[in-house]
């Protein structure tokens, strides 16, 4: 049913209307009639009369314009379910551009958006008047409707501009050069008017022009950046761009005009940042079209940067978007020729050979000094900063939201690209700054320590570079050392900077037998008055124990006290990315020592509930806290049993997916559970207790699917009966769920379960999972064709086989009705698959199962049996081979499977010790028929029980159905039997 326009706008103004009532109650039947409505032809007719009517209620336009919105995004495609009729879109097509007089900002910006979305699905093909009326009308002298018109056709044009298919940008580009020439006069006549106003003082004048100025701007940059495949070879493009500088100038120039803490200052600033993303922009899509602005660009940046000319102008963002634009021109890869010159394009000499002209040595040299000496000083506001909040000045140091826009990080980035690149010219340069700051600075002279601190700064951006041109450990011994033994106050930003100059050559360049030197000094620096310098050294310490050269037997002598220390800091410190990196230096200190931590963690231990439960609203403190608990209990060992009533709720939480927070604690959960298993010692209720969080867990079948497998053996190592008693029903519903629906790697992550369950209990296990044996059993008889999954298919058979045949006659009993077969005859298949594929087995354990398996079903004078005796004994004698190895002393052959009680491997310095599951599994090896039975022995007893049923002569016939090569092969094997 359609709905008629006039007798339908009462009903829906009245539901819009209750639509935008704060009760719940009045709020939710109107959403739901209007969801209804969503699909009804003529709704959005009515949306439209609704939002264009200047007389009605805000609120209730702004909604109907939303919901207008959202029918556009869903039904306005022709193949959309519901699809709006095309009859309807003409008319709404028509109503959307009749006039642009909103008279409401932020509506007028929606209308926008909205015209733009159905612009991206019609234009141009159903909609080739909505270009000339937005050129129309942004001619228009109305101030209101110009523009209204000029902000539409920002959005347009942004999102014509951002489709990709070779077919649109086809299009995109025919519109580009048609009115291209159009945009650029419409940009010079506002930026025009603009200039012409500022003087005149009249601020709504102004502030109306340079919006103008701005939003015409807006599409020129779209239409420059996006809309010609050569930009070069378009005259109007080349000129708009050389034009830019001009226009920066004389923009600058305005802000003196300006004052500095209004609506138009914060245009005119938008308007200047905005040339410069045109540059970077252009740069960044067509570095070749953008060969002839190389030189204008960085001898404008540079100037505007590096001399007197910006004083007064510019201001910090404009000063990072020109840095930007020198950095992109210094790295561009299309910039850089080859090692040999004439493998490189003509291009790319062309654009090297002006760069080159342009940075000679004094222009490197004054560059590089001005930096440092310049950009690097800590600002007032910095040290301000240092003194009141010293902890949010080292989270600023790192990284804080706002860094990547900033100042500082934007001037060491350009820093370190221009010295990497000129390195042979500039490292003079900086190892002659280095060199006339020898010896102690006057803590008076706070200008000497800022300048030091800048070229130390330096000094350790450029420490890769310098490699070979400082000798770093003499320095260390004679120049850095004694700078952190200055105790006073002011030199603290010296002692600061130093710890962190050692974290960044520590990696490159620093004598392993300095490290105790340098361990003495983090211990006296974690003592330091300064908070700022005591975070900055837990830094350096962390850097120093991820280094490859480090040495446990170095460090130990101070883990005690710098454990402490840490500590210490970490309760001292509040704000949470402070915690959670001091957090984080403990763990690798832990990590590194491993199981020497455990005198020294007690304080520790106490610790980390009170913070789990202070960072209740912080998530990511709380996976720093799990972190440090995944090392602490590999430190710990089995000790780690006595965390267990604060480790085991964390877990639970962490690992319960009906709780919000495991968004979050998911991954580090799993890995903390899967090594508290790993490390405990024995079961208790409560570890049994969380697998509660399991199944869920099982039905994500997410990427954590690993981890969850992992633990579940976990469990079957720690405690078969109890675990399997408790959740094998539940846990074998959800492994037959997941065989139906994961991929042959999960497959076999789920078998390798049951196999391990099996193997850990072979008469409690094929109970338990039952259902999934028949699967199995199937799978082997129809040929698995992944050898991956047959393999594990025949590991799963084959403990079933060997450690409880009664189980095994009843399954094939089952699969017999199942199949409609005789019990022999199914067997003989699966006899004869199990022989085919055995090649489809790589694991010596399983190869060796398999040759036990099948040689367990003799003595036999079953027909079937004799009949596979060939394949049974060729695969018997490939066992061999794979498992017999000759004693070199007595020169005889044994199984090298074979396990006794003796052998303790001896642990080296640098391997792990062992876990308790390692030592589970190692006590359960010691029970396991592949470690204990000799399989020379076995095939020997089994053809003696053979041969005594069948008679000698029987047993002669048996075995001439084998070649003789492996019969001699299997004579050789029981030589002395």
């Amino acid at each position: 049913v359609s709905m008629d326009l006039n007798s339908a706008s009462t009903v829906v103004l009245q539901v819009l209307t209750q639509a935008t009532s704060q009760d719940t109650a009045v709020l939710k039947p109107a959403e739901e009639q209007l969801k209804q409505w969503e699909t009804q032809p003529g709704f959005y007719s009515v949306l439209l009369n609704i939002f264009t009517n200047h007389t009605l209620d805000i609120n209730v336009r702004w909604l109907a314009v939303l919901y207008f919105k959202h029918g556009i995004d869903r039904y306005w495609r022709r193949v959309a379910p519901h699809a709006l009729s095309e009859e309807e879109k003409t008319t709404l097509r028509a109503g959307l551009i009749t006039n642009f007089n909103e008279p409401i900002n932020q509506i007028a910006t929606q209308i926008a958006v909205l015209i733009a979305k159905v612009a991206r699905l019609d234009c141009p093909r159903q909609w080739p008047e909505l270009i000339p009326t937005l050129i129309e009308s942004v001619k228009v002298q109305d101030d209101l409707r110009q523009h209204r018109a000029l902000l539409t056709f920002y959005h347009v044009t942004k999102t014509l501009a951002s489709k990709r298919l070779a077919a649109d940008r086809k299009l995109f580009y025919d519109l580009a050069s048609g009115i291209y020439n159009f945009a650029c006069s419409l940009w010079n006549h506002h930026t025009d008017t603009f200039l012409q106003q500022v003087s005149s003082g009249n601020e709504a004048a102004i502030l109306s022009s340079l919006e103008r100025t701005l939003l015409s701007l807006k599409v020129l940059r779209k239409l420059t950046v996006n809309g010609f495949v050569e930009p070069h070879k378009n005259m109007e493009v080349m000129g708009f761009l050389h034009g830019i500088f001009v226009r920066l100038k004389q923009f600058l120039e305005c802000s003196r005009n300006i004052g500095t803490d209004n609506v138009c200052r914060d245009r005119l600033e938008k308007t200047i940042i905005l040339f410069t993303k045109v540059l970077l922009d252009f740069l960044d899509q067509h570095p070749f079209s953008f060969t002839p602005l190389i030189q204008r660009s960085l001898e404008f940046s540079v100037s505007y940067v590096f001399t007197e000319v910006g004083e007064g102008v510019t201001f910090e963002r404009f000063i990072v978007q020109c840095m930007n634009l020198i950095k992109m021109i210094v790295k561009n890869y299309a910039y850089k020729p080859s090692k040999n010159f004439e493998d490189s394009s003509p291009e790319t000499l062309e654009a090297h050979k002006i760069k080159m002209a342009f940075f000679t040595y004094p222009t490197l040299t004054e560059i590089c000094r001005r930096l440092v000496s310049h950009y690097f000083l800590l600002t007032e506001e910095e040290l301000t900063m240092w003194e009141e909040d010293p902890e949010g000045f080292t989270v600023e140091e790192t990284g804080g939201d706002s860094w990547k826009y900033s100042l500082r990080p934007c001037t060491e980035v350009l820093f370190i690209d221009i010295f990497h690149e000129y390195n042979q010219t500039l490292t003079p340069v900086l190892l002659e700054m280095m060199q006339t700051l020898q010896g102690p600075t006057n803590v008076e002279d706070m200008n000497a320590l800022l300048i030091k601190d800048a070229v130390y700064n330096a000094v350790g951006l450029a420490a890769y570079e310098l490699f070979d041109s400082v000798d770093f450990d003499q320095w260390f011994k004679n120049q850095l050392l004694p700078e952190l033994q200055v105790i006073h106050n002011r030199y603290k930003p010296l002692r600061r900077r130093v710890i962190w100059l050692i974290g960044q050559w520590i990696s490159v360049k620093f004598k392993s037998d300095l490290r105790p030197m340098l361990y003495e000094a983090i211990c006296n620096l974690l003592q330091d008055q300064d908070l700022v310098v005591r975070i900055e050294t837990a830094t350096t310490l962390k850097l120093t124990v991820d280094d490859f050269e480090f040495r446990t037997d170095q460090f130990l002598p101070y883990l005690e006290t710098m454990f402490t220390l840490l500590f210490q800091l970490l309760q001292q410190v509040t704000e949470c990315d402070t915690k959670m990196h001091v957090l984080h230096v403990l763990s690798c200190v832990i990590e590194r020592v491993n199981i020497q931590i455990r005198p020294y963690v007690g304080c520790l231990v106490q610790y980390l509930p009170l913070l789990w439960k202070q960072s209740e609203e912080h998530n990511m403190l709380r996976c720093a806290i799990l972190t440090t608990l995944i090392h602490l209990v590999q430190g710990l060992g089995a000790d780690s049993k006595n965390l267990y009533p604060f480790l085991l709720p964390v877990i639970q939480l962490s690992t319960d997916v009906s709780q919000p927070p495991h968004v979050y604690l998911l991954e580090d959960g799993l890995e903390l559970w899967l090594v508290t298993l790993e490390n405990s010692p024995c079961v208790t209720s409560e570890l049994l207790r969380i697998f509660q969080n399991m199944s869920p867990l099982l039905e994500l079948s997410s990427e954590n699917l690993r981890t969850c497998f992992k633990i579940i053996n976990g469990y079957i190592f720690l405690s078969s009966t109890e675990f399997l008693q408790t959740y094998a029903v539940g846990l074998c519903q959800s492994f037959c769920e997941l065989l139906k629906e994961i991929t042959t790697e999960g497959q076999v992550q789920v078998l390798k379960v049951v196999e391990n369950a099996l193997k850990v209990n072979p008469i409690l296990g094929p109970q338990m999972f039952q259902p999934i044996l028949p699967y199995v059993f199937k799978g082997i008889i129809e040929g698995e064709r992944y050898p991956v999954v047959m393999s594990t298919y025949l590991g799963v058979m084959g403990r079933v086989l060997l450690q409880n045949t009664g189980f095994f006659s009843s399954l094939l009993n089952e699969m017999a009705h199942k199949f409609n077969q005789e019990m022999d005859q199914l067997l003989g298949n699966m006899i004869e698959m199990w022989v085919d594929r055995m090649d489809n087995i790589t694991q010596p354990e399983r190869r060796k199962l398999s040759a036990l398996a099948l040689l367990s079903l003799l003595p036999s004078d079953n027909s079937v049996i004799q009949d596979k005796f060939c394949g049974i004994i060729n695969i018997s004698v490939e066992g061999l081979h794979d498992v017999m190895t000759e004693d070199p002393e007595t020169g005889t052959y044994k199984d090298c499977m074979l396990m006794s009680h003796l052998e303790e491997p001896k642990v080296t310095e640098d391997e792990e010790p062992p876990t308790e599951q390692d030592k589970r599994k190692k006590m359960l090896a010691l029970k396991d028929p592949v470690h204990t039975v000799s399989l020379q022995q076995f095939i020997y007893e089994k053809l003696k029980a053979q041969q005594e049923i069948l008679g000698e002569q029987g047993f002669q016939s048996l075995m001439e159905t084998v070649d003789t090569e492996i019969v001699t092969q299997l004579q050789e094997f029981l030589q002395g039997f």
